[in-house]
Order: structure tokens, then C-alpha cells, then sequence
């Protein structure tokens, strides 16, 4: 059973994100945006957006610290345990409280606008489900574990395990023991990056870089009059019937 769940599910997942990535690509390439609906409702999404980005990202930067950072490297650099606990614990905590935050508003926000629900897809639907559980699962882990309860290292656990999965040497006994609600976020977190090709998230990979060397869009003046628009085709056909019809 701990072959199945903490090796080959893992590697199943990431082979739905390398595929699933690649066949969207060739399938729905004009899919392959944000889906954006803020000329629907601006209001919430301007601040429930940056709320969620910057949570997000530091989230992301605090998960990539305690997994692919083993802990002689941060205590070679003069970083203790306890420092690195701390900055962790309370780093991630804010952190999460912010992508919490823009997480809910984005919900509520598909909920009360009813231009935004009709445009809502089921995708969007799953999609949001999984953040709110993939969320939950860890603050709970780092508030409720971490913070309020008596801690667990899981960098000596679960880190281990997740880098043995790109050097193709997976430890799966390493996460027999780990708390329930680590090991439900870890198996969250690949369900997840299988769920990712599919989902409007495809958009992270289409960062707008060509903006910074794209020319400048240059407008002029028009100078005199506004020329006289074109006679529209009913118009044409109604002056022309009177000479068809004196012919006649």
C-alpha cells in the first residue's frame, strides 16, 4: 500500500502534468489564457486578487524552502533549527492568512456577482474546491500542528521523501509516520498538479515577457473633418429603384 500511494501515485500525477500540459497546448491553445472576468465585477477581484498572488507566492517560496533545502545546508549558512522554525512557522502563517483571505474573496465574489456565476465553469468550480482543500490542509498543518500544537519536523520526513522522487529514489517509509494531516496535504499537493493542465492555471506558463521589448503603440491626431461615413447597402438600393424603375 505504500508503494501505491507514496510512489507510484506520485509519479502518475507528474506524468499528468508533463502530458496534460502538452496536449493542451496542441488541443486549446486559444483556451490557454486566465479566463479573466473583470469587466464583469471588479470590485472584490481587485482586492481579492493581490491578496491571493502574494499569498500564493510566498506560500510556493516557503513550500520550495522546507522541501528541496535539506537542513545542513540552512545550518552550514549559520541558520539554527529554532530560527528556521520560527521564520518558517510565522512566515507561513501570514502567508497563508493572505492567500486565505483573496481565496475566500475570489469565491465569494463567484457566488454574489451573478454576471461572474454564469460564466463560472465547472472546471472553475473544481478548481476552486481543490485550492480550498489543498489551503485548509495546510494551515492547518502549520497553525494547527506548528503553531498551536506540539510540532513535527518534516524536513527530516516528508522533504526527504519528495527530493528521493526527482533523484528516482523515493523512501516511501518515510511517510508512514508522518501526521494524518501532512500526509493528506502531501498527496493533495500531486492530485493537484494533476489536476493543473486542465484548469485556467495554465496560464502561469504565459508570463507576458513580450510587453517589455513590444514598440509603443503610437496614435495621431486626425487632422480635418471627420470624412462622411459610407451609404450603408439599403440606402444605395433605395436611390438606385427610381432609375430602374423610369427604364421600365
Amino acid at each position: 500500500m505504500n508503494t501505491l500511494v507514496w510512489i507510484v501515485l506520485p509519479y502518475l500525477c507528474l506524468a499528468v502534468f508533463a502530458a496534460g500540459h502538452v496536449w493542451r497546448w496542441r488541443r486549446d491553445q486559444f483556451g490557454w489564457t486566465t479566463h479573466t472576468s473583470q469587466l464583469l465585477e471588479n470590485r472584490l477581484l481587485r482586492l481579492g486578487s493581490p491578496l491571493f498572488h502574494l499569498g500564493a507566492f510566498g506560500v510556493i517560496g516557503g513550500h520550495a524552502m522546507g522541501l528541496l533545502v535539506p537542513s545542513w545546508v540552512t545550518e552550514a549558512a549559520g541558520i539554527s533549527e529554532h530560527l528556521y522554525h520560527v521564520t518558517a512557522v510565522w512566515g507561513g502563517t501570514i502567508t497563508g492568512v493572505a492567500l486565505v483571505t483573496g481565496l475566500a474573496l475570489l469565491i465569494a465574489r463567484r457566488f454574489v456577482s451573478g454576471r461572474v456565476r454564469r460564466v463560472t465553469t465547472t472546471m472553475d468550480k473544481v478548481l476552486y474546491a481543490a485550492l480550498a482543500a489543498m489551503v485548509t490542509l495546510g494551515m492547518v498543518s502549520t497553525v494547527g500542528v506548528n503553531l498551536l500544537g506540539d510540532g513535527y519536523d518534516y524536513r527530516e520526513t516528508i522533504a526527504v521523501w519528495f527530493r528521493g522522487i526527482f533523484w528516482l529514489r523515493p523512501e516511501p517509509e518515510l511517510m508512514s509516520g508522518a501526521p494524518l494531516v501532512y500526509q493528506l496535504h502531501a498527496l493533495g499537493g500531486f492530485l493537484f498538479l494533476a489536476l493543473w493542465p486542465f484548469t485556467r492555471l495554465v496560464h502561469v506558463w504565459s508570463a507576458p515577457l513580450a510587453y517589455l521589448w513590444r514598440p509603443y503603440v503610437v496614435y495621431r491626431r486626425r487632422r480635418g473633418g471627420v470624412p462622411t461615413p459610407p451609404p450603408v447597402p439599403a440606402e444605395v438600393r433605395d436611390r438606385a429603384l427610381p432609375a430602374v424603375s423610369g427604364r421600365r
